[in-house]
Parts: C-alpha cells; structure tokens; sequence
C-alpha cells in the first residue's frame, strides 16, 4: 500500500496549538508544570508544546524525554534485541503536574509504560496524557486528556507523523498494514470436568 497523508505541516501546527490552549486552560501552568514525551514520536510534540506554551502564556516550562523500551510489558517477546536510548529527565517530577506527550494513542501499552518509567523519577502530583493522534484500538483503559485529532483507521494500518525534522515539513501518514492479529478473544478458563462417580 503507498504512503496516504492524513495530515501536512499547517493542519499540524494548528492543532499543536489548539493543545497549547487547553493544556495552558486546563492545568493552569505555573512552576509545577513539566513536559515529558515518550520517545521517539512523543519528543518533539513535547518540545513543540512547551515552545507555544512560551510563546503565548510566557511558562518556561521544563522538558524531559522517556525511554520505555525496557517497561513495555512485550519487550521480551516484541523486543529481542532492544534498541535503549536514554531517558532525560533533568528536573523533579515530584509534586508537579507533568503532561507525558506521545504522537499516536493506540492501544494504551506504550502510555502504561511511560507512567512506570517516570514514577522511577520520583511521583508526580498529577499526570496528563497529550496525543497528537487518537487512533482508537484500546486495549488497557487508558483516555488522552489532551487530543490532537481523533481518525478512524483500520486496526492494522501504521501511521507514521514526523515532526521536528530538519529541513522536512510536518506530516502524518498511513504508511503500510501490518499483518492482522491472529489471538482469540479471551472467553475464559475451559469449564471444569467432574470427576466420574
């Protein structure tokens, strides 16, 4: 399947900023307020956020990064030669209000792990969820307080966005399917035999 785009570069910038609002609205900003983006997708939708948060509102607010690669609850299975890049993280979450920013909210797996890997950095008073896609495909309960834009894609499709890259526009694409998944739902332990009397 060719690459499809589903967003460009000014669709993208207005809705950096439309989050920029509500984060500023909703959370108050201050000195307790802190980004941190998961990375690879979630790091420059973080830095971006906090630039417009500069801009408009005057916050400077701190921006650390989260590598979750040894918190996923796959990474033995989906991960056998992970790639571990380093989490950077130079402030005190402890007491703030810290908005973990990914690129695309799908099954909840990838937050989950964000929230473990930031908790080994101390406990936050409260923490935000910002996406710039939701996508749907939940499989833990997880809901984004902050969403860019909600698409209805297939299951399988892979969306891919770049953002921050020199001399490249913003962009989100559906890139490719990927091979569907082949588990059974879970309908429960098998029923018990009785013993013959």
């Amino acid at each position: 399947m060719e690459p499809v785009s589903l967003l460009g570069s000014d669709e993208i910038g207005r809705i950096l900023r439309r989050m920029a609002v509500e984060i500023a609205e909703r959370t108050r900003g201050g000195p307790s307020l802190a980004i941190v983006g998961v990375r690879r997708g979630g790091v420059p939708v973080a830095r971006r956020l906090a630039a417009l948060l500069r801009e408009a509102e005057r916050w400077e607010v701190p921006v650390g990064s989260l590598d979750i690669a040894l918190y996923r609850d796959d990474a033995a299975t989906a991960l056998p030669d992970p790639k571990i890049g380093p989490s950077e993280i130079r402030f005190d979450v402890s007491g703030r209000d810290v908005v973990i920013c990914d690129d695309v909210l799908q099954s909840g797996r990838t937050v989950r792990a964000a929230i473990d890997a930031l908790m080994d950095y101390g406990r936050p008073r409260r923490i935000w969820l910002a996406v710039l896609i939701d996508r749907g495909g939940r499989e833990l309960p997880i809901a984004a307080d902050f969403v860019g834009r909600v698409l209805d894609v297939p299951l399988d499709a892979r969306l891919d966005a770049r953002l921050d890259e020199p001399g490249e526009s913003d962009a989100l694409w559906q890139v490719s399917r990927r091979a569907p998944r082949t588990s059974e739902p879970y309908l429960g332990p098998p029923p018990r035999e009785e013993p013959a009397s």
